[in-house]
């Protein structure tokens, strides 16, 4: 995971504006915010996403 897809996920979850284990919902957000690399991350790496919400370990 890169820091640019860290950052992403981190700015989404600042928002407060859903569950961040929605994950059709935190690629919706990102793509509104242009977070273009956290969308195509969670397209191939949900077990890797769900990992880093849970522990903030990538």
């Amino acid at each position: 995971m890169s820091e640019t897809v860290k950052e992403q996920i981190l700015a989404i979850r600042d928002t407060g504006l859903t569950n961040m284990f929605d994950v059709y919902a935190v690629q919706r957000l990102a793509y509104e915010r242009d977070f273009y690399d956290l969308v195509l991350y969670l397209e191939d790496n949900r077990k890797e996403y769900v990992q880093f919400i849970m522990t903030g370990e990538a």
